[in-house]
Parts: C-alpha cells; structure tokens; sequence
C-alpha cells in the first residue's frame, strides 16, 4: 500500500504540494517538534489504483494516515526534504477527503436509530450553526524528555506526543506521563510545543426547518437536540 500511495501523490500532485510544504519548514529558522502536513485525497481515484487501500482510507482513517506518514518520512530522508528531521513520530498527517461515496452509512444523523458511530471513521453532516466560540489554542504536538539523565530518551525526539481527532486536551499533554524505556517521569520540553487554533461550534440537525414550517403532518412528538463540534 505504500507504493500505491507515492504513486497516487505522485499523480494527483499531492507530492509537488508535500515537497513545497516541506521547503517552508526547512527554511524556517524555527525547530518544530511536530511537522503537520494537511493532504488532500480523492477516495475515489485511491480505490481506483488499489481498492484494499482505498476501503482502508474510508474506514480506517488514523491507520491510513500512519502508511502516508510512514511514506513521507522516507520522502524526507531520501530527498533531504527537512534537515532537522530525526524520528518518523515527528510527522503529523492529517487526510482530507474531497468527497465521500453519496451513501446514507456515510452520513452522519443523530437522528437515526441506532447510533452506530463508535469508529473513527469520516462522516459527512449537514446542518444548521446556531452558536459559535472563540477562537483558542491547543496544542497539535509536543516533545517530552526522560528525566533520568542515563537514558536514551533523556534527549533527542523519541518521546513525541501528537494531538489524535476526537482526543482531549489531556491525551497530548499531562504531566503523568512515564518513559517507556526505563519507567522514569517524562518531562515536556516546552520550547517546542506546537499550537494550532481550534474552535466549538453549536449545530442543529437540519430537519428543525421542518418544525419552522408552522405545520407538521406527523402529529407524534418530537426533541431537537443541538450538538457540539470542534473545528480544528
């Protein structure tokens, strides 16, 4: 599959866009633990090339983003892409669908029955914003160190915590945090926490517009419930 995927980037332009992007954090003076590349795929021309891949991306989406991070890293390395690059865990890939097959399983309704939406997988949602928050930070990435001077971990970009959807706040920084190797506290090195903006927005099912029409042909009672996005 990961031939597939240099072959698809390659195709779509993708790669050409990868290589840009990583020209900018190469020439930044900056030292980023955590290199974030947004990348745009037709699920459609993916399962064209192969379908296993392409059904994977559709349903599996965190683990999909793992083959594209795995490829841009030996993109990286092969072409020198970003010098101050160390671990493949440095790299945060983010997948963006242009579409989704036109299928009611794919649609998200909080008002179907049953609510079979405990994987991580894209959903399309159609409906109506009746309240938004400001705009604040979260923290997208961020490099812990062992405390104990003799360990391994205790320097370099081994310990690289990457903010993962639908995790909270907590899940990417936390001061409980132990290192793997040697079971010692680990410690944030807070010189390279990496933020990105994020904000809640309040939506409403768009089935209300039916209730506002003033008249109802189904006499049965009924509650719409507002729900809570995070937009990051």
């Amino acid at each position: 599959m990961r031939e597939v995927v240099l072959v698809y980037l390659d195709r779509s332009g993708g790669l050409q866009k990868f290589v840009h992007d990583c020209k900018k954090y190469n020439d930044s003076k900056q030292s980023y633990a955590v290199y974030r590349f947004i990348i745009s795929i037709n699920p459609s021309d993916i399962a064209e090339l192969d379908a296993t891949l392409g059904n994977y991306i559709l349903h599996n989406p965190l683990q999909a983003a793992q083959i594209f991070q795995s490829v841009c890293f030996v993109a990286i390395k092969t072409l020198s892409l970003i010098e101050q690059l160390q671990t493949e865990a440095q790299i945060s890939i983010l997948l963006k669908p242009t579409h989704l097959p036109p299928l009611p399983s794919y649609v998200l309704s909080l008002s179907a029955y049953p609510f079979n939406y405990t994987s991580q997988r894209f959903y399309m949602s159609e409906g109506i914003v009746i309240a938004m928050g400001t705009v604040t930070k979260y923290t997208q990435g961020a490099r812990f160190l062992c405390t104990e001077e003799t360990c391994p971990f205790s320097e370099g970009f081994r310990c690289i915590r990457v903010h993962c959807p639908g995790a909270t706040e907590s899940a990417t920084v936390r001061t409980d945090f132990v290192c793997s190797l040697c079971s010692s506290p680990l410690q944030e090195d807070m010189k390279f926490r990496v933020l990105g903006d994020k904000q809640i927005v309040e939506m409403i099912d768009a089935k209300i517009l039916n209730a506002l029409k003033g008249y109802s042909i189904d006499k049965s009672h009924f509650r719409i419930q507002a729900f809570t996005l995070f937009l990051r």
